[in-house]
């Protein structure tokens, strides 16, 4: 998509327009660094956020209880143009549409209490951002107060901005006058380390906006940003999870026998891999006490930043298992509110990467152990699949492909990122693994979904070496991904996909058509691909 083109003397110049950067300090009312305490008081005083039992903070996210992608704008600027991968996910605005929001922004907030919050973005020394958040609600400038890194009183006395966040949901933008698609606009500009949020509360697009940011500029300093969780035990063997919401990226990542590093944002540099952040962003929607109770307890702790949880207004329980708002309920909260969380948020290089998939169709093994070349096959194509119900329209299973398994948080190429992947894979000899943790003994409405008791089995299994040898592997012939004989704990028939189903044609037809859909993809996604990449996809044929 392109944005709307109108005649170049009805924007504002860029040189006409004050920087917000300098503007913003004398529009109105600042509270800087307000304490968690503070900002709750202020959230609910308000009437932005209601309090829930136990003391988190429950907030209402309005019409947009999710990004909005397709509202995502990227300015085309000479700095950065030659390096983004311009089209659906990167979508350009220019720098005089860029300037006339900033006015807009201005306009808005002149006289209006503001919320400024400074953080870091990375807890590398030489890769450390500093970021100030300004927004206009409480609890938004709470949300940055978990999700990014809290500095000390010390480096406050010291504070340098490098990335500026701008956060005005208020702000509804005429789309004919900017030229942009609807009246919520997010809008990053590379060479100015600026993002502008107008339009939508959902607090998300802060987190992702500065994701984003960091996935443009590490590449040039040699790091791999990754849209992953991480953990280590106590050995210091380092494991990367990655993997689109609902599969179990957050979860499994917090293991209460390992230190959970981070559960998101990653870099992986030389020395090892470090978070990018002070905090999680955990997907809520029928959370279990028992399967994940290190994530179900930061939901009764005071701080948290619930959005979008149904409650009782009387008892004010909440109901974390209702998707009346969405089913894209969420938790922010501070790394420290897991018992385990890693205090530095840095670790050596990774002994396991693996990557997860929620194959609704049932094809994929539970666990299967990939080369090099199908790692990086895998990780361009970033398959999960969408179930029915969880969209209007959704009434089958759906294959979602988001390359990088983070399509809309990459500025570059997937190519750039997946060569970082496959240079630090060969260099450090990590295994990487492919872990479905969606349906078996049949498709969606047929089968049933993966326990994630077994899966934590077969994720042990592979933490502890236990899949290294001695089980053997079998190779899968469409896929050719090696899938083991045995794992400890978990049903032998559970591995082989195939023979948990009762109509073996249905289950070959059923693979010959995700081989397709994965193919079909690759082409459209990464068509330049060395044929090595190419060789770690399926055969049709097979």
């Amino acid at each position: 998509m392109t944005t709307t083109q109108r005649p170049a003397g009805s924007f504002v110049s860029p040189a006409a327009t004050p920087r917000l950067e300098e503007a913003l300090r004398v529009v109105g009312a600042t509270v800087a660094q307000a304490s968690v305490a503070a900002l709750v008081e202020e959230a609910v005083g308000a009437g932005e956020c209601s309090l829930a039992a136990d003391g988190p903070l429950v907030c209402l996210t309005g019409k947009h209880t999710g990004r909005s992608p397709k509202d995502r704008y990227v300015v085309r600027e000479p700095s950065s143009e030659a390096e983004v991968w311009w089209g659906d996910v990167n979508r350009p605005i220019s720098e005089e549409q860029f300037a006339l929001l900033e006015q807009k922004v201005l306009d808005h907030l002149r006289g209006r209490k503001v919320y400024l919050r400074r953080a870091f973005v990375g807890n590398h020394p030489e890769h450390r951002r500093a970021l100030e958040v300004v927004s206009e609600y409480a609890w938004h400038s709470l949300f940055a107060h978990h999700l990014f890194i809290r500095p000390t009183e010390d480096e406050l006395r010291e504070f340098a901005p490098e990335f500026r966040v701008v956060s005005v949901p208020s702000l509804k933008v005429d789309p004919a006058e900017l030229g942009v698609r609807s009246e919520t606009v997010v809008a990053l500009h590379f060479g100015r380390r600026l993002l502008i949020i107008a339009g939508t509360e959902y607090a998300g697009e802060m987190k992702k906006g500065i994701f984003t940011m960091m996935n443009f500029l590490l590449p040039r300093a040699g790091i791999l940003p990754m849209h992953c969780s991480a953990n280590v035990g106590a050995a210091g063997d380092v494991a990367l999870f990655f993997g689109l919401s609902g599969t179990g990226k957050t979860s499994l990542s917090a293991d209460s026998t390992r230190t959970l590093i981070g559960d998101d944002e990653h870099g992986w540099g030389p020395d090892g891999i470090f978070n990018f952040e002070g905090g999680c962003y955990a997907k809520l929607i029928r959370l279990s006490p028992t399967a994940e109770p290190e994530i179900y307890a930061t939901t009764r702790r005071f701080g948290s930043v619930l959005e979008n949880v149904p409650y009782d207004p009387g008892t004010r329980q909440l109901d974390l298992d209702s998707e009346a708002i969405t089913e894209n309920t969420r938790g922010a909260y501070p790394l420290d509110f897991i018992p385990n969380a890693s205090v530095t948020g840095r670790a050596g290089n990774p002994r396991n990467v693996i990557l997860l998939t929620a194959d609704a169709f049932g094809v994929l093994p539970p666990v299967s152990r990939l080369s090099t070349d199908q790692a990086l096959y895998h990780f361009i194509s970033g398959y999960t699949a969408k179930v029915a119900g969880t969209e209007v329209g959704v009434t089958e299973p759906t294959a979602t492909f988001s390359t990088c398994f983070g399509a809309p948080f990459m500025p570059r190429h997937a190519e750039v990122y997946a060569e970082m992947l496959g240079q630090n894979l060969e260099r450090t000899g990590a295994q990487a693994w492919l872990v479905n943790t969606g349906w078996t003994g049949g498709p969606y409405g047929v089968g049933h979904r993966i326990s994630i008791r077994d899966t934590r089995a077969m994720v042990r299994a592979i933490l502890e070496g236990k899949l290294d040898g001695g089980v053997g592997f079998d190779r899968e012939p469409v896929f050719g991904i090696a899938v083991p004989r045995s794992c400890p704990d978990v049903p032998a028939e559970m591995l082989q996909p195939r023979n948990t189903w009762s109509d073996k044609d249905a289950y070959d037809r059923q693979r010959q058509q995700l081989a397709g859909m994965f193919i079909e993809n690759f082409q459209e996604i990464a068509s330049g691909a060395s044929d090595h990449v190419l060789s770690g996809g399926p055969r049709t044929g097979a």
